[in-house]
């Protein structure tokens, strides 16, 4: 996956993820619980129904990131005019964010009572699909381990037919 739990955890969606991902028969899982279950911490002293539902929860975060890879993915393996090799080692930090937004979007899919176009997690994951597609047409760079020359680099290629008048044709009117 491009993008692991505990980097969800880092960039502060405990609270977020815990409520899109906890199963809706159950309580909402508590923050410091969700958050020792994203980075794989101990979680002895916490319930163990509770903690069970956490492992529920983190399933349902898991199942998104893969998704939100697999369509990732999915883009890059249509670059032209060379695909990217995949998948992608190292990942590039902007992936990561893409991977981010796209979950995100993914586990978010049930909310009522937003507007899309105020929705900064429906705007993140428009703007994630946006560059994915710019990059599949070759026109976003990941970086520099990019299997794509960059477009300033080496010297312009002149073809045309040749020269019809050079120094030697033009001997005789020089004098």
């Amino acid at each position: 996956m491009y993008c692991t739990p505990v980097q969800l955890a880092d960039a502060g969606l405990v609270r977020e993820l815990a409520e899109c991902a906890t199963p809706k028969r159950f309580a909402v899982v508590a923050d410091e619980l969700f958050e020792a279950t994203l980075r794989g911490e101990d979680r002895s002293s916490f319930d163990s129904a509770e903690v069970l539902i956490a492992d529920e929860a983190l399933t349902h975060v898991l199942s998104a990131l893969s998704d939100a890879t697999g369509v990732i993915d999915g883009y890059l393996s249509l670059r032209k005019p060379v695909a990217y090799p995949l998948p992608l080692a190292p990942v590039p930090g902007i992936v990561v964010t893409w991977a981010r937004w796209i979950a995100r979007y993914l586990l978010n899919q049930d909310r009522v009572g937003t507007q899309e176009q105020t929705d900064p997690v429906v705007r993140d994951y428009k703007q994630a699909i946006r560059f994915l597609e710019l990059t599949r047409d070759g026109k976003f760079s990941l970086g520099a381990s990019d299997p794509l020359a960059p477009a300033s680099s080496g010297s312009p290629a002149v073809s045309g037919p040749e020269r019809v008048f050079t120094h030697e044709t033009l001997r005789d009117f020089v004098q």
